[in-house]
């Protein structure tokens, strides 16, 4: 059975790379969507009729879902053709201000649930087959102010570009999305405990343009893709530039 699997996928970016998947008509026999919220999974089937959707509801902070859908693997056998992993959260503020409860919910949902994915299902990832991973600008440069989501982006950041080249003998095509700040229900939670600042603002992106560059990108086996000209200008500059120039200045009031 030849299957796409994607995660978030009941909102934001994982909710526009299922649609995206359904307009580019892969040869899938499912479609599996993951996610928390079950009754926006189940919205798929209607939509796309002509699509088999397997709606898995888990939540990949939770050992026992990550289990279950070890066992579903293990019982279905599955050809993975495409893997997009969207699941991730983020929340502003400066360390001292978040609860460490909610900063070890990050480490867990942004990094552990990538690497253990990611270990579950590349045994059943087909030759040259396709994986995404939602990563953000955040990776490029440490951020105070939402120090734990950067770190844990860069944590993905590099875990992808290693897993990328561990795995060139099968020619597996898998991309980093770095992109900035995107008009999605992201930032619901992650503005709890601030305002968004006025230069994430400036470079709001359209999640429909992000994802459909990434898409391409991936299609064309780029390590990394950087959507819109001002935040591949600061993925260059904080190559060029020591961090250190930048942290004199970002987080100050």
């Amino acid at each position: 059975m030849n299957i796409g699997i994607i995660t978030g996928a009941s909102s934001g970016m994982g909710k526009e790379f299922v649609k995206l998947t359904m307009q580019n008509h892969l040869d899938l026999d499912e479609i599996w969507v993951i996610a928390r919220r079950k009754e926006r999974l189940e919205a798929w089937p209607s939509l796309y009729k002509e699509q088999k959707f397997r709606i898995l509801p888990l939540d990949l902070q939770k050992k026992e879902d990550v289990e279950c859908l070890k066992q579903i693997l293990e019982e279905t056998q599955p050809h993975i053709e495409l893997f997009v992993h969207c699941a991730g959260f983020g929340i502003m503020g400066k360390i001292q201000d978040i609860s460490m409860e909610e900063q070890a919910e990050m480490v867990d949902v942004n990094c552990r649930s990538v690497v253990e994915i990611s270990s579950l299902l590349l045994p059943y990832m087909k030759y040259r087959g396709r994986m995404i991973y939602m990563a953000s600008a955040a990776a490029f440069l440490p951020q105070p102010g939402f120090a734990v989501y950067a770190a844990s982006k860069a944590f993905v950041l590099s875990y992808v570009r290693a897993l990328r080249a561990e795995n060139r003998e099968r020619q597996l095509r898998v991309t980093a999305v770095c992109p900035g700040a995107v008009k999605t229900e992201f930032f619901n939670r992650a503005l709890t405990k601030k305002h968004l600042p006025a230069y994430k603002k400036l470079v709001m992106a359209d999640p429909k343009k992000v994802i459909k560059k990434a898409w391409k990108d991936n299609q064309q086996n780029k390590e990394i893709s950087v959507y819109g000209k001002a935040i591949k200008l600061t993925h260059l500059v904080t190559k060029i530039l020591p961090h250190s120039l930048f942290l004199q200045f970002i987080g100050r009031k």
